[in-house]
């Protein structure tokens, strides 16, 4: 008899724990992001990446900004955002930018990429967490390349396709009724 007290009770416990709902964990798929996410983005644009390692900036650049971008569940996504480089707004940038396109994939771990085209010619690629059942999607740029950029403080150059160092996360929720 009391070991079915503690059956109940600990059957009680992970109830409340949990939210008052027990539900099962599902796996994820690219079907999970179906909607209009809105995200946050900041981090640093610390150099020149190329075999040789990171060639640092004099100075890193700060970006921050907000995006919305609309995943179709099945591996595709449209984006605009707004950014700003050091407090001003990024490549003379004065409204939203709605000229991104993308690809994305998620595997059954909720782990996945992303893969961003600005019509600029820059293309950054990301990885992935979603979480809260497809509510929540954080992430990490782990390469930026663009068309050009400044020389490094070693000097080192990059004329075309510059593939950038950078330290920027991505802080994603879905937003209701769209």
């Amino acid at each position: 008899m009391a070991s079915n007290r503690v059956t109940v009770l600990s059957a009680v416990l992970v109830l409340l724990c949990s939210g008052g709902t027990a539900y099962a964990e599902s796996e994820c798929s690219n079907a999970t992001l179906r909607g209009t996410y809105g995200f946050s983005v900041h981090g640093e644009l610390l150099g020149l990446l190329d075999t040789q390692g990171l060639h640092r900036y004099t100075t890193a650049s700060i970006i921050d900004g907000v995006a919305l971008q609309k995943f179709d569940g099945a591996g595709h996504f449209a984006r605009t955002d707004f950014l700003t480089v050091n407090g001003a707004p990024r490549a003379a940038q004065t409204e939203f930018n709605p000229n991104q396109t993308g690809t994305y994939t998620v595997s059954a771990d909720c782990t996945g990429s992303m893969h961003m085209v600005y019509d600029s010619g820059a293309v950054l690629d990301a990885r992935i967490v979603v979480a809260d059942e497809g509510k929540v999607v954080k992430g990490i740029l782990d390469a930026e390349t663009v068309p050009s950029s400044d020389p490094a403080a070693d000097g080192t150059q990059c004329s075309a396709n510059c593939v950038l160092g950078v330290q920027v996360s991505l802080d994603g929720r879905k937003v209701e009724g769209r």
